[in-house]
């Protein structure tokens, strides 16, 4: 299968024709980015499912936050790494070397994050992901007062755990769905 056929292993076709307001977010996508997402061509079987996919991710990945874009990208790429989904890897690793203008940097967050050239806000904002990832059972106060020491408010951290549990649940769906990055990502931003 390649990113021009099904966007996953599952056979679940497009609606079509798609409702106008899909086709017109499908158009802007086609615009900005020069193609269609294949997560949004996944999620196009069900309206309802693919409404409620994107509204949560442009909620916590392009809304207002004491985050910057690029550090939330910074968490997709750290979570993905972890739980070794390809889509996600492909995709924000190409947005995190497109916003930061350092292909380094993308390539440094897939392959280990630790070794990536990151303010110490930064790599304490991973490493709280990544142990969310991980072994979110562990975090205790003491890993979230890490995060204000580093200058974090209480809502950058809802927004932290937030990306990363996102990323964590489109990941594993991802996976599960061999669902395949748009071959245009590849050479993007490099």
């Amino acid at each position: 299968m390649t990113s021009t056929d099904m966007p996953t292993a599952l056979d679940l076709p497009m609606v079509d024709p798609l409702p106008a307001a899909t086709q017109k977010y499908f158009d802007v996508c086609q615009d900005k980015l020069g193609m269609i997402p294949n997560v949004l061509r996944a999620y196009a079987f069900d309206i309802d499912k693919l409404n409620a996919f994107s509204g949560m991710y442009n909620d916590l990945m392009l809304a207002p936050s004491g985050l910057s874009k690029l550090e939330r990208e910074m968490i997709a790429v750290v979570v993905s790494s972890i739980n070794k989904c390809f889509y996600c890897l492909v995709a924000h690793g190409a947005a995190v070397r497109e916003m930061s203008g350092d292909p380094k940097l993308g390539e440094a967050l897939v392959m280990n994050y630790r070794i990536a050239a990151v303010t110490p806000r930064q790599r304490a904002m991973l490493d709280f992901a990544a142990q969310m990832t991980s072994a979110s059972a562990t975090i205790e106060d003491a890993h979230r007062q890490t995060l204000r020491d580093a200058g974090f408010s209480d809502r950058d951290i809802w927004d932290i755990a937030n990306v990363a549990g996102f990323f964590n649940m489109t990941n594993r769906v991802a996976s599960a769905t061999d669902m395949r990055p748009n071959d245009a990502y590849h050479a993007q931003a490099r």
